[in-house]
């Protein structure tokens, strides 16, 4: 069987590179195609990894609309399978490199893996445009690699067949447990280094991140009201590694630059994030990947969005909702920081850090 693996964006990447090297120690024939939906936060996890594609799309440009995005994805990507003819193409997650790229293998007759399948909030508009990008997946999805019975429960519902549906656990673990094994052993990064030296061991730091588009406007302009608050206690550190989307960016250096105890820096290389994660005292992210990575660390995140497709963190007590309620946000950070969650007898829900190992072997036995 002949794989071509496509993503796009740095929380993709992550989530591939497992299966890549899995693929890579058992011989398996497959080609690599990144349509750079991200370009330099990408590239950072390419080179962590030592991922080399045999196809780079280069489509991102500034301010494109998600159709532009789309089409250029849909014409650069039906180029490769041309060329390749793969069986099976392996996508993983939310993004429009997902969705398009199935579609597109949809038209050629190419089955599609999914990888991170079976998540959903039923919300078309959180996350936006992610949730129907999954729904959209899963209609042409010939293997549903689900890491949760949550998201494979899901999946049935909507009436995908059992025999379709494969239980692994998110390959985000296996690259978080790979991928902090080389930071505490071998790795040197220049980023950790200033890390070092912004951070106050005397304090409790908060690591902050942000970059969903439903958020954008009057819900990230709040959370950074309820930031500013938080930061006005002079025991507490906020570490705030900045997206790079303009929207993002001017609205949070507006609101938060010049403050004594929030540093604003620029998006980490994964390892300085996987370090600082280590370092936090409490997480405060919109972010999907977050939320499945904390629990690893032992990590209680603060979730900035009105839904999660994870719930899983949040009944196992690693994750709690506040949404983009300043108040809320403000008084559930004060409150874990002051009385941490015991998590002495839990465990990842996510996963065992053998998912790529599962989705090989379910690959190559069928």
């Amino acid at each position: 069987m002949k794989i071509l693996l496509c993503f796009g964006t740095r929380p993709e990447a992550i989530k591939m590179a497992p299966i890549l090297h899995e693929l890579k120690d058992k011989n398996i024939l497959h080609c690599i195609c990144v349509t750079a939906q991200h370009r330099e936060m990408l590239d950072q996890v390419l080179e962590f990894f030592k991922i080399i594609p045999d196809y780079d799309l280069n489509i991102m440009s500034k301010g494109q609309s998600l159709n532009l995005l789309s089409s250029k994805i849909f014409e650069e990507i039906d180029l490769v399978l041309e060329k390749e003819k793969p069986e099976l193409i392996l996508l993983q997650g939310d993004t429009t490199t997902a969705a398009i790229a199935s579609m597109a293998a949809f038209h050629r007759k190419i089955k599609v893996g999914h990888v991170e399948a079976g998540l959903r909030t039923y919300d078309a508009s959180a996350p936006f445009p992610e949730e129907i990008n999954r729904q959209i997946i899963a209609r042409i999805t010939d293997y549903h690699f689900v890491p949760t019975p949550a998201a494979a429960k899901n999946l049935i519902s909507e009436g995908i067949p059992e025999n379709k549906i494969f239980l692994t656990g998110n390959t985000v673990v296996d690259a978080l447990l790979w991928g902090i094994k080389k930071v505490n052993e071998s790795i040197s990064c220049k980023e950790i280094n200033e890390l070092e030296k912004i951070i106050d061991p005397s304090k409790k730091i908060v690591l902050v991140t942000g970059h969903r588009r439903e958020n954008f406007g009057t819900g990230l302009k709040e959370i950074c009201q309820g930031l500013l608050e938080i930061s006005q206690k002079e025991s507490i550190q906020l570490i705030f590694p900045v997206h790079l989307n303009p929207i993002v960016k001017d609205t949070v250096h507006e609101l938060l630059s010049g403050q004594e105890n929030i540093h604003l820096i620029n998006p980490l290389p994964y390892p300085a994030m996987l370090w600082l994660m280590q370092q936090s005292h409490l997480i405060i992210s919109d972010s999907g990947g977050i939320q499945e990575e904390a629990p690893t660390f032992l990590k209680p995140v603060l979730v900035t969005r009105k839904t999660t497709e994870r719930m899983e963190g949040v009944d196992a007590g690693f994750s709690f909702m506040v949404g983009t309620n300043k108040n809320k946000l403000i008084s559930k950070a004060f409150e874990l920081l002051k009385m941490p969650p015991d998590y002495s007898n839990k465990k990842n829900p996510y996963g065992d850090g053998k998912a790529a190992e599962k989705i090989v072997r379910l690959i190559t036995s069928s």
